[in-house]
């Protein structure tokens, strides 16, 4: 079930929230939790009924888990033992589990490819959500070791690992984060501030995807499927395009998700802060899915080592980190090579660092936001050729294309560039492509961050006011399409 689809819109989440809310002001809080978890579990069903087994064992066995790290915490030494196993054991299953669904194939594939096998491709498929449910679960599982006095009852941690608005594609949130607000108090009375600040979230993010990523999409998808013939422009457009509707599609999503956490009393962890407005690659993975950043941080880089132990295991802890970043997103060698880029980026970075040679804001952003679209055109490729043909005409190798009617002001460029009214035809964009494409990048670069708008908010008319209007143009422009776009990162 989509956030934009109909279904969800108009009958999951109000019932839900009827529901939920009748329930936790007659004082029933174990009641409407099991309302929540059984309205979580609905919800992944209708999309994958075929994997709510998988969900739900993998719920039940790393709860198990965390009470067997908790219960070995009172002994000494054979107890500090049996926690680090059972936190081994855990870890490794859940890497397994994953392995199996998302990277099977990609890994009999590139056993084949460099020792000549000829192993059979696995019809596995792929549990929606999984790479965010079991990050979360790792991430449990470490905290319950690092911190085993930390209660945990079957319902809470069910209903925290399937909560329904982030179970498909996060944020990546710990235990500690969004449990304490779940506990039952005897009673909640109806609060209207995060009601009136969820719903506007809510509608902020659906705006987001509706009407600002999806003519991105359109753009992008049209350039690399075309990307052979990719003049300069168009090639800029393209690449920019993608990175606008990678940022909104999942910025969107997270403020649904959040908005929707949020009119259940729930605050989920901010995901974004105004990223593209980075001024240099760390800065942009401070501000970037920022969860995802935090749970590498402390579950991948600390644990190898961080930058404790000399300048070249910093190095390597940098990449082995942003190679597990990119095989995360995607079971693809682009997708690994889009790590190691970063990688690569960010270990430049702490050498440049080394000069003290202050750069300047402006110029620092500009190489910042040129490496980070210049590398989603490997995220979003489907091959190296792919990839490379966008690059070559980013860099106008195949040419520059402009509009006819400017060929007799340009005229002194015409040994370099060709005028014709179909200059942005690989894209199949009009002549407003640009200007929208430029006015969609500056709402991303200055445009306001979505949490600080949500929590300066209070219900009022004008707040309502904007909420609707913001449905009434989401709904125009959903009901308009042909079909519903899925969220990018349902794939991830």
């Amino acid at each position: 079930m989509l956030f934009n689809s109909p279904q969800y819109l108009f009958l999951f989440l109000p019932l839900t929230l009827l529901v939920y809310w009748f329930l936790t002001t007659r004082s029933w809080a174990y009641a409407s939790k099991w309302c929540i978890i059984f309205a979580s579990l609905l919800f992944y069903a209708w999309s994958a009924p075929h994997y709510l087994l998988v969900l739900v064992g993998s719920i039940l066995v790393n709860y198990l888990l965390g009470a067997a790290i908790r219960g070995a915490a009172g002994e000494h030494n054979g107890g500090r033992n049996v926690r680090k196993a059972v936190l081994i054991a855990g870890v490794a299953g859940n890497v397994l589990l994953l392995g199996y669904f998302k990277y099977a194939n990609f890994l009999i594939e590139t056993a084949n490819y460099i020792i000549g096998t000829r192993f059979s491709i696995v019809e596995t498929g792929m549990p929606l959500g999984i790479s965010f449910f079991t990050f979360t679960q790792i991430a449990y599982l470490v905290d319950i070791y690092r911190q085993p006095n930390t209660e945990t009852t079957p319902l809470d941690y069910c209903l925290f690992i399937a909560f329904f608005p982030r179970i498909l594609s996060g944020p990546i949130t710990r235990y500690g984060e969004m449990m304490p607000e779940c506990a039952p108090d005897g009673g909640r009375r109806m609060n209207y501030t995060p009601l009136a600040a969820g719903l506007f979230l809510f509608s902020l993010g659906l705006f987001k995807k509706i009407v600002l990523a999806t003519p991105c999409a359109e753009w992008a998808d049209n350039g690399f499927a075309s990307a052979h013939a990719l003049g300069f422009v168009e090639a800029w457009v393209t690449s920019l395009s993608y990175s606008l509707q990678l940022y909104f599609d999942f910025s969107g999503y997270t403020d649904m998700a959040l908005g929707a956490a949020l009119m259940f009393n729930i605050k989920l962890p901010i995901n974004f802060n105004a990223p593209y407005r980075a001024t240099s690659i760390q800065d942009f993975w401070a501000r970037w899915h920022m969860t995802l950043s935090r749970f590498l941080r402390d579950y991948v880089y600390i644990p190898l080592g961080g930058s404790r132990l000399g300048e070249f295991r910093t190095f390597w802890n940098i990449l082995v980190t942003f190679l597990i970043c990119g095989l995360w997103h995607g079971a693809g060698g682009l997708f690994v090579f889009w790590g190691l880029l970063h990688g690569l980026a960010l270990i430049v970075y702490r050498l440049w660092r080394k000069t003290n040679f202050r750069m300047n804001a402006f110029v620092g952003w500009v190489i910042t936001f040129s490496f980070v679209n210049s590398a989603w055109v490997f995220f979003r490729a489907k091959s190296w050729e792919n990839a490379m043909d966008v690059l070559k005409g980013m860099v106008g190798l195949h040419g520059l294309k402009l509009p006819a009617s400017w060929g007799s002001s340009l005229a002194f460029m015409s040994n370099r560039a060709t005028f014709t009214d179909g200059w942005l035809n690989a894209t199949r964009g009009s002549d407003e492509s640009v200007l929208v494409v430029v006015g969609i990048l500056l709402i991303a670069i200055f445009g306001q961050t979505s949490d600080r708008i949500a929590h300066t908010l209070r219900p009022k008319t004008t707040t309502a006011l904007l909420t609707g209007f913001m449905l009434f143009i989401s709904f125009i422009c959903m009901f308009s399409m042909n079909k519903q776009t899925p969220f990018i990162y349902f794939r991830f």
